[in-house]
This record gives C-alpha cells, structure tokens and sequence, in this order.
C-alpha cells in the first residue's frame, strides 16, 4: 500500500475515533480529494452528518464515542459508493497511528489530490492541443483547456495557502528540441510559412502590420525563421525587399552556411505564388505555433506533476512557469486579433519605419564612407617666412 493511501485511511480513522477532528479539516479537505471512491464517499457522508447537527461531532475531548457514529457513516457512504462495509469502516479506525495528527494526514491526502489534478489537467492540454492541430480549424479547445489549468494552478494554490506565482525550476524540464519540433510539422503547417514569406517579400509592406505579434520563433522550420527575420531586418533599415536582397541578407545572417537554407530555396520561397493575404497566413502560422508551444508546455507540466518528490507549492509554481510561453503566445494572438496600434501622429496604423530608425539602422549595417579631407595645404596654410623665422629666435 502506498503511503497516499495510508493517509487516507489515516485521517478517516482520526475522524472516526475523534468526531472532533473533523472540525479541523472541514472547509479544506473535499471529498474529490480523496483517490479511492470508497474514501471520497466517506468522507462526503462525514462532512453531511456534521452540516446536519450530529451529536457525535459535539462530543467533549474525553467523552466515549458512540457506535452510531459509524454505523450511520458507514449507512451514508453505501448511497454513494459500493464496498464500503462495516468490517472496512472498523479496520480505517485501526489504521490510524493517532487522531490527534488528523490535519497532518489530511495534507498528505490534499498534496497528492493536487498532484493528481495537475496531472490530469496537463494531460487534457495535451490531448486539444493535437485534436485541434489534426483537425485544423482552430485553437478554441486548447486555449480553453489553458485557461482551465490556469484556473486550477491558482485554486490549488489558494488551498495550500500562497499566492501562486512562476518559479523556474532548478533542473531543466525534459522538453522537445527545434529539430523534433519541425519534424513534428504537418505539411500544411510548413506550406502556410512558405505562404506567408512569399506574400511578405512581394507586399513587404504588409510586414509592419503583424511585426509586433508575429516572431521567428513562431516558424517551424529553421529555415523559415532565417528568412522570417532577413525580412525584418531589411523592413527594419527602410532597405527594398525583394528575392536578390533577401538572398543577401541570409547570406550576411550566415543563414547559408548553417545548413537549413541554400540559395536556391530562398529563391524559390521568395517567388511562391500566394492568393491570399499575409495577415490570414500569419494568424495560421501564429495558432500553430501556439498548438506547439501548448502541448510543450503540457508534457513539462505532466513532468513536474509525476515527480512526487516535489511539494504542492514548487509543483505550482514551475507548473506556471511551465506555461510562460503559452501565455506569451496567447496575448500576442489577442494583440493579433485587436489589430494595429494607430501612428500617434496620423492615427493611421504605421506601416513604415520612422525614417531616423531607418537610417541609423542602415548606417550601422553598412561600411563607413571615406571622407574627402582636404590637403594640408588647404586645411592649414603653411607659416610665412617672416612668421618661421620669428619662431626660430624666440626663446
């Protein structure tokens, strides 16, 4: 028997030796806390016999318990649970080292719950995070089943008693490279990057509009997030944007050397022929990166949740942090979904850079010019003869 289930037992004993203990426990420590049905459905029939007045739960400290006790708990939990025998209620009374640590027990009872729940909620991420990316029509699912376990981290937090904030753990959670990732990439996701780049290099423009919600991160394919960003770079210096000019931005990146791009791959992604418009194919390529970043984030926090050597509060809180990229990915999408900030000046939305920005971009990019200095005879007229031999006889 594990020793999750010997708390079980431990702290229905405590109740049932000591009534009074139930006081101590009432208010944090549910029935669905409990693992084995059998467990919860007595402890749900203890919490209906105190809400209704029981005699029992009024006793004094050294008064003599009365056998009713049990036996209408144990009549109470056969309605809502099977097994649950006379013989069994008497063994649980047996099987408590003493009433008196029934708080203690009933934490063990809560802290495994907590594990329970977080693994069960991270495994439910999980699980609408590849629905949603087979199926291909949306994120609604994923983001629901975010906001869920989000929900839950803060509950259990509250229960334990912090306030639940992120804290990164000191090992790192075992997680999926960027190579498995892009192996993981369905074709069709690959194929909206590839959309999306060839509109952004003809209507480059367009870049500007989703600059602030849309990273190189987001891509899948490394080769992608190379190109992604010489289009930033050269939108960032004000500089024309075309296949050659791209070409040569990867080039000075390094982008050509690393191995996940060539020459004639940029060419060919930079004339991709496109029908639709780049913001549709950045929002495709946003979800996607967000179903990713979802299921990630879900297996490290099914990882966090196994490791029963964590208490409930540093599962808590690197569960949270465990879900930073997530909801990073989840307010861009919102910023997504609003639209462009206005220019402050013309309440357009910007689709240019300020021209300063730009220039200064360039002047950092480009090799400094030779300056036309001018001879020394013209910068500096040499002295009359009178003014040297002056010079000479001074002392």
């Amino acid at each position: 028997m594990t020793p999750l289930l010997q708390a079980e037992q431990a702290v229905l004993g405590a109740v049932l030796l000591e009534p009074r203990q139930l006081g101590r426990l009432a208010g944090w420590l549910r029935p669905e806390h409990f693992y084995r049905p059998a467990h919860s459905a007595l402890c749900a029939a203890m919490l209906t016999l105190r809400t209704g007045g029981h005699s029992a739960t009024k006793l004094a400290p050294d008064a003599q318990v009365p056998l009713a006790w049990l036996n209408e708990i144990r009549e109470e939990a056969s309605t809502r649970s099977r097994g649950v025998t006379s013989a069994y209620v008497h063994s649980l009374a047996s099987a408590c080292p003493r009433p008196v640590h029934a708080p203690v027990y009933g934490r063990m009872v809560l802290e495994g719950a907590i594990h329970r729940s977080v693994t069960q909620h991270a495994h439910r991420l999980h699980q609408a995070a590849r629905t949603d990316a087979a199926r291909g029509n949306g994120v609604d699912e994923t983001l629901h089943r975010a906001q869920i376990l989000h929900d839950v981290l803060d509950d259990l937090g509250r229960r334990w008693g912090f306030e639940p904030r992120p804290v990164e753990p000191h090992t790192a959670v075992p997680g999926p490279t960027a190579t498995a990732a892009a192996g993981q990439a369905s074709e069709r996701v690959l194929a909206d990057e590839e959309f999306l780049l060839g509109a952004l290099t003809a209507h480059p423009e367009q870049l500007s509009q989703m600059a602030d919600w849309l990273h190189s991160g987001d891509f899948a394919d490394a080769g992608h997030r190379q190109i992604y960003r010489a289009l930033g770079a050269l939108r960032h210096r004000g500089e024309p944007v075309d296949e050659l000019t791209v070409l040569w931005e990867c080039q000075r990146r390094g982008a050509l050397t690393e191995g996940s791009l060539d020459a004639e791959r940029v060419r060919r992604i930079c004339h991709v022929p496109v029908a639709g418009s780049a913001d549709y194919f950045g929002e495709q390529v946003l979800d996607s990166s967000l179903l990713r970043t979802a299921a990630t984030s879900a297996r490290q926090v099914r990882a966090l949740a196994d490791d029963t050597s964590l208490a409930p509060g540093q599962l808590i809180s690197h569960a949270l942090h465990a879900l930073v990229p997530l909801d990073e990915i989840r307010r861009r999408r919102a910023a997504s979904e609003a639209g462009p900030e206005p220019d402050a000046a013309t309440g357009q939305p910007s689709g240019l850079p300020p021209p300063a920005r730009a220039a200064a971009a360039r002047a950092r990019s480009t090799a400094p010019r030779a300056e036309n200095k001018a001879p020394p005879s013209a910068a500096a007229p040499s002295p009359t003869p009178s003014a040297r031999h002056s010079r000479r006889s001074s002392p």
